[in-house]
């Protein structure tokens, strides 16, 4: 390499949510940085023009000519994956996404890393935020775009670096949780239930990732664990670092933080069975003040952030988009768009809107589209989700999978109708928007739950609507 020439860093599988934002960063940090995929679509090929991100589509061995000076593999890829074969027959330098983010980015900065099944997107976002505002000028890597910086990553001069640790495998050559290479000098887990059942066999496999996560807090850091958490026990067992508990009030017997909700928007807190008073906040739902909890957690006692200082900044927290999103107000219906397909997930974000709204009408969509909500693995328990509703629309399964092992959409409307709500299992996104839009009326609420982009359907709502 030419002396002033810069590194080169080439990213196989670029348009995933992640792997876009760390190509950002090495080009933050002035690499040269390309990519390749197949087709992409909005908004992730508008956000890697902008990032002045080089897109090749296609896997072509000649999209690694020159010979970059690292390559990055997405675990998208699959080990036939003809660039991925010829950097590693070529002996090129090859790391995982998350590899890549520990060696380039983690080094000399204190690891903040946020876990769970629920709530760790949003309480990312929530860390950072409270950090920023405190002067600490943190770097942060999210699972979703961040309101206040519009990106899912920042790379600040501060100490801390907060990032999602997402429990999803590496890549075809390294089939660990992401988080387990993040060096964490302290540890949030927001909750633990069954999820990624594409990746992890059984609970046991999925539990077993977070023991090992705990593991590597060193006994100078903290342990962040929400008090329900029914295997605490267990994780603590692997423990090294002091464990910091949190509830809302009447989630466990006993927390170190616990809220107590006083109204809309507002919140007592105890801490240690010290009245700290109260907090205001522009998040809605009993697990979002747990999420609160957590940040607050990490940010006063690892961080040294004091409460005051949490008190003035918590209310001017935006968090990420598509949790809660409010799309908009067509015809005076309330629109929103939430990442959510986990069926803890969608009850939990239905109860809080639910209480946004108490005296409106409140329509369900729900895209069964993640790897998890595909699948039979939570049939019964998506029944349940729907309670705060009054009419849950079903959509299509959104992958190809046997019968046997498929949600099967139809049942599952039935069983939501068995408890007195009104269920369709929809067989298209077309019937899911005329279902809506015939149903809904002024001052109704509409909630989108998928984790992809619903056909466009929060979009040709709006227009119906208008």
């Amino acid at each position: 390499m030419k002396p002033g020439t810069p590194s080169h860093v080439h990213l196989i599988g670029v348009g995933g949510t992640a792997m876009g934002a760390l190509a950002a960063m090495f080009k933050e940090r002035g690499w040269r940085v390309t990519g390749s995929d197949g087709p992409l679509y909005p908004p992730m090929s508008d956000q890697l023009a902008a990032w002045g991100i080089e897109v090749t589509q296609g896997f072509e061995p000649a999209h690694l000519e020159p010979r970059p000076d690292l390559v990055v593999v997405g675990n998208v890829c699959r080990r036939d994956n003809p660039e991925a074969q010829v950097a590693r027959e070529a002996g090129m330098t090859v790391l995982s996404l998350p590899g890549a983010l520990r060696k380039h980015f983690l080094e000399g900065k204190r690891s903040l890393v946020v876990a769970g099944t629920h709530g760790k997107t949003t309480t990312t976002s929530l860390l950072a935020e409270l950090l920023e505002g405190a002067g600490e000028d943190p770097s942060v890597m999210d699972g979703g775009v961040m309101r206040r910086w519009s990106s899912n990553f920042k790379l600040g001069e501060g100490p801390w670096f907060v990032i999602e640790g997402d429990e999803y495998d590496s890549a075809y050559f390294e089939k660990s949780a992401k988080f387990l290479q993040y060096d964490p000098h302290a540890a949030i887990i927001t909750s633990l239930e069954y999820d990624h059942a594409d990746i992890y066999p059984d609970f046991e496999a999925y539990l077993d990732a977070f023991i090992r996560l705990v593991s590597l807090v060193p006994s100078q850091g903290r342990l962040v664990l929400w008090a329900g958490i029914n295997d605490r026990k267990t994780l603590l067992a692997s423990a090294s670092a002091q464990a910091v508990s949190y509830s809302v009030q009447g989630d466990a017997e006993h927390a170190d933080w616990t809220a107590v909700p006083s109204g809309p928007g507002k919140f007592g807190l105890t801490v240690r069975g010290r009245d700290c008073g109260e907090f205001r906040t522009s998040f809605h739902g009993v697990h979002n003040l747990r999420n609160i909890l957590a940040a607050f957690i990490m940010a006063n006692e690892v961080a040294g952030v004091d409460l005051e200082a949490l008190r003035d900044i918590l209310p001017s927290c935006r968090g990420v988009k598509r949790r809660q999103e409010l799309l908009g107000t067509p015809g005076g219906v309330f629109v929103y768009d939430d990442f959510g397909h986990h069926p803890t997930a969608v009850r939990e974000t239905l109860s809080a809107i639910r209480a946004a709204h108490p005296t409106s009408r409140l329509a369900a969509a729900f895209e069964p589209r993640s790897a998890t909500a595909c699948r039979r693995a939570h049939q019964e328990e998506y029944a349940k989700s729907f309670g705060a509703a009054d009419l849950a629309v079903i959509a299509p399964v959104g992958r190809n999978l046997p019968e046997e092992e498929r949600l099967d959409t139809r049942q599952l409307a039935m069983d939501i109708q068995r408890s007195g709500i009104r269920a369709v299992a929809a067989r298209s996104v077309d019937e899911v928007l005329g279902v809506l839009e015939e149903w809904a009326g002024e001052g109704d609420v509409i909630v989108m739950f998928s984790n992809g982009a619903f056909g466009g359907l929060g979009r040709r709502l709006i227009e119906a609507l208008q």
